[in-house]
């Protein structure tokens, strides 16, 4: 049985029936034979009616559709009449009614042994009549199909997965444009796992001229697509199944139902081709836009591609630098047809095919040569069937192995993982290392003055300590010292505005050389989100430093005093005691209250004098290390106020972008199967 395309029902001549009853039945009074449908079928005809009427209908696309409404009334008047033969109303020879029987008999026994119910619009013939029989268009009705679904091994869902996790940790941090394509894939992925896992989709690409569609007219064998010296020939994807159940994968390709069709069938064809859903693609390098932009969407749907060059155009630069090399990594899903080998002197062939496979290498892509995995290529002349037989057999082997879709989702999220790699991946170490940290911790307790805050604590022990165990001659002199300075009140706040300018430019110092270091290595978005975490982070830092050296820079109250003080303190009021005691004994002397003796209250007065500032000087001694010790502790707490705000306000968020860049480099490594 054998199915037309809509072009050819437009050249079927009508019935002299009012109501064109019944179109199959014409057919075969103008000599189709056994391939007519019985019209005394009752349920079969009526039900190829209502489908070939809905699908009419519903396509809507010229005069194929409305010789199908013809029919369908054809069919409603039959029934009207009591379901009587459309056939009677036109004169036939005996001879004719028996053969229009026996072709009824032969396809009522062919649909009791089996149906096919994808939708597809058939084109079923016999080997031996293919050439010299017109077609009919017929359809099925359609029954329940149970489709196995794709299914993904471990490795493919543990990529598809990352690769899931990654797009969705980089959402904020990469601009749209750069995930659109690893989107698209896990997109196709999971839109493919839904569909037929036992069907492949193949397409068939190739420069104009270069004998595509009569590729697949032979692969079908019958004379699907049309083919001529027109150019551009083919306008539109046509589609050849080999088995039922690919409807879902022929809906998602956008094909509709009249570019559908069926192959010859034959028990060795469809043994060998089960599973093949094959598409006839427009020209790539067609003139019009609308061919080329199908193209480029189905081939991003199929689940593997035959491209067909000729002798003339093998070489052309748009099928190598568009297609052929962008595709390299999909070298096991694609076969190399040289086309028309018929045209080639002698071993002209054997070099083209060997210049081909040159090119091929140049443009990256495997040859799958001596057993390794790549690019089946092939020399053929569709025209003769020379090399046809070894395509249908590699052909063949390929869809039954029914890892195309799975190699094909797999060399999909290889190129994405290659277009995303200069976002993830530089060959460079990154991260921030425990000097770098150090480093700003310093620049931060630089810039609040931690290390003159301590030696002013220092200083201010020392001082404490003086005052406690200095003569009271020495102190009483400071005191006047200090009333006798002026006030500069206005030089000390223009010296406290310089100083404050000063740290905050060393605090922004500080942050913009911790972002270098921070982003040097990464890519540039990820080095781009670091120096904004840390800008961010520096906001408001100088007036946080500012506070800590007020609140962590000195201890409150009085610095500790040592167990040693109180006997210092004895010791120097001692000496200031002999002091007095020795002047008053002069003092009584001189005036004639007690009696001339000079040498004791002068020896008292001595001791006094010189004791006094050898204590001092001696509890200076021993003050310098508590005083040091006081200092470098004042100077530790201010340093670490300082590091702390620091780490809170800059370190951590800079650190946090880190983590984030290192958990999509694990992810991209899973993505890349590293």
């Amino acid at each position: 049985m054998t199915a037309v395309t809509d072009q050819d029902q437009d050249h079927t001549e009508p019935t002299d029936h009012p109501d064109r009853a019944d179109h199959a039945d014409h057919v075969d009074h103008e000599g189709v034979g056994d391939s007519g449908p019985a019209p005394a079928e009752d349920a079969v005809s009526d039900d190829v009616s209502e489908t070939a009427s809905a699908e009419g209908a519903s396509e809507d696309d010229g005069p194929g559709d409305a010789e199908a409404d013809s029919n369908a009334d054809g069919d409603a008047d039959r029934g009207a009449a009591g379901d009587k033969p459309v056939g009677d109303t036109v004169p036939e020879e005996p001879a004719r009614t028996e053969e229009r029987s026996d072709g009824r008999h032969a396809r009522v026994k062919a649909e009791s042994e089996g149906s096919w119910d994808d939708g597809l619009i058939a084109r079923r013939v016999t080997e031996e009549t293919a050439a010299a029989q017109p077609v009919v268009l017929e359809t099925r009705a359609s029954a329940p199909q149970t489709v196995t679904p794709l299914a993904y091994d471990g490795p493919l869902r543990s990529r598809l997965d990352a690769l899931r996790e990654l797009v969705g940790l980089s959402r904020t941090r990469l601009d749209s444009r750069a995930l659109s394509e690893a989107g698209r894939v896990l997109d196709e992925a999971a839109a493919r796992r839904r569909l037929s896992g036992q069907h492949t989709v193949v397409a068939i690409a190739g420069a104009t001229g270069s004998g595509k569609s009569q590729l697949f007219n032979t692969l079908a064998g019958v004379t699907i697509s049309e083919t001529g010296v027109r150019r551009p020939t083919t306008a539109a994807p046509i589609v050849c199944s080999w088995s039922d159940g690919a409807a879902t994968l022929i809906d998602r390709l956008g094909v509709p139902g009249r570019l559908r069709r069926r192959p010859v069938q034959s028990a060795q064809s469809e043994a060998q081709l089960r599973g093949l859903v094959l598409v006839d693609l427009p020209d790539h390098d067609s003139a019009a836009v609308q061919h080329r932009e199908q193209v480029d969407r189905i081939l991003a749907l199929v689940d593997a591609v035959i491209w067909v060059v000729d002798p003339e155009k093998y070489a052309d630069a748009v099928l190598h630098e568009r297609y052929l090399r962008p595709m390299a990594g999909h070298a096991e899903i694609m076969f190399v047809v040289l086309n028309q080998i018929d045209r080639l002197p002698g071993e002209a062939a054997e070099q083209v095919l060997d210049d081909l496979r040159r090119l091929l290498d140049e443009d990256g892509i495997a040859l799958g040569e001596y057993g390794e995995p790549g690019a089946t290529v092939l020399a053929l002349s569709a025209l003769t069937g020379d090399g046809i037989g070894e395509l249908r057999e590699a052909l063949g082997q390929f869809v039954a192995e029914r890892g195309a879709p799975a190699r094909r989702i797999a060399a999909d999220v290889d190129a994405a993982a290659w277009r995303l790699r200069p976002v993830y991946a530089t060959g460079r170490r990154t991260g921030l290392s425990e000097e770098a940290r150090d480093e700003f911790a310093a620049r931060l307790a630089e810039a609040v003055g931690a290390t003159a805050a301590g030696e002013a604590a220092e200083r201010a022990w020392l001082r404490n300590a003086g005052r406690a165990c200095g003569t009271p001659w020495l102190r009483l002199w400071r005191w006047y010292e200090d009333r006798r300075e002026p006030a500069t009140g206005r030089v000390l706040l223009r010296a406290q505005a310089d100083e404050e300018a000063t740290a905050r430019q060393r605090v922004e110092q500080a942050v913009r050389t911790l972002a270098e270091r921070a982003s040097t290595g990464l890519p540039a978005p990820w080095a781009q989100a670091v120096r904004e975490a840390a800008v961010r982070g520096s906001q408001g830092l100088p007036e946080a430093l500012d506070e800590l050296a007020v609140r962590a820079g000195l201890p409150p109250g009085r610095p500790p005093r040592p167990g040693w003080w109180p006997a210092a303190v004895l010791a120097q009021a001692s000496m200031t005691v002999l002091q007095v005691l020795g002047g008053l004994w002069l003092l009584g002397q001189i005036i004639g209250f007690m009696a001339p003796n000079l040498g004791v209250p002068v020896l008292l007065m001595v001791a006094g004098i010189v004791g006094g500032p050898l204590v001092e000087w001696s509890c200076r001694i021993a003050a310098r290390g508590p005083a040091r010790r006081y200092g470098t502790e004042a100077e530790r707490r201010l340093r670490e106020a300082a590091a702390g705000c620091g780490r809170a306000r800059v370190l951590d968020p800079v650190a946090a972008e880190l983590l984030r860049y290192r958990e999509v480099r694990e992810q991209y490594g899973r993505v890349v199967g590293v």
